[in-house]
């Protein structure tokens, strides 16, 4: 299984990017070809090493990297893009793409 893991720091405009995120982004993301789950932070979220400026964390799974990675190459992949940039600006995520196994 592969993930996603996106993890934005704490937006300038709270009302802004919560509305947007989960009246517009959320939705269209869950059109992505082959995604299988989309989950998120549900409260504060505590950091064990110090790191205060986390916001809001999201995780997204497909089947296989190759998978994930077709799916953001597809028409939504792209809007999902683009849309991301309205309510978070490259310097306000951190996005991780990775394989994942139970141990």
């Amino acid at each position: 299984m592969a993930k996603m893991t996106v993890i934005y720091t704490t937006p300038k405009d709270k009302e802004f990017f919560e509305k947007h995120y989960f009246e517009i982004h959320i939705p269209l993301a869950k059109q992505l070809p082959g995604l299988l789950k989309y989950e998120i932070n549900e409260g504060p979220i505590i950091s064990l090493t110090g790191h205060n400026d986390v916001y809001r964390v999201a995780n997204l799974y497909f089947d296989s990297l190759e998978v994930m990675m077709e799916s953001f190459k597809s028409d939504i992949g792209q809007q999902c893009a683009v849309d991301r940039r309205i309510f978070a600006d490259d310097n306000e995520v951190q996005i991780y793409a990775y394989d994942s196994k139970n141990t």
